[in-house]
């Protein structure tokens, strides 16, 4: 199963907090691949140089050994992605959580999370 990492989801997986048994099982489930967006690295890029994100000295780093170590591959962003977006009710107005609920449906993946308002899309969710 290709599973999309929520932003919280990467984070929470990385600081060894707040994950269900479920979203635990599927993380470790080696049959499973795991991809990490940039929507999520700008996400986190934004919030931590407005001061609304705590992170560690030399957080880039971290983040590379974890996606390194466990196996999480990198998903960029393409214009499929961007359009569909247009086609996304309004449910959740948070522009990175709709361009990763986009990125989810594009490229058929399950997307690991605990925002209840993504799991009201037509898109597959775990948690």
């Amino acid at each position: 199963m290709k599973i999309l990492l929520d932003t919280h989801a990467f984070l929470w997986l990385i600081r060894g907090e707040n994950l269900s048994q479920n979203a635990q099982d599927v993380f470790l489930d080696i049959d499973n691949e795991l991809y990490f967006s940039a929507v999520s690295y700008w996400e986190i890029c934004i919030k931590y140089s407005l001061g609304k994100l705590a992170l560690v000295k030399n957080w880039d780093k971290v983040f590379d050994r974890e996606m390194t170590v466990n196996g999480i591959k990198w998903l960029p962003v393409d214009k499929v992605h961007s359009r569909g977006i247009i086609a996304l009710p309004m449910i959740h107005r948070d522009p990175f959580d709709r361009l990763l609920i986009a990125q989810a449906r594009a490229e058929k993946m399950v997307l690991l999370t605990a925002d209840a308002k993504i799991r009201q899309y037509d898109v597959p969710t775990i948690w």
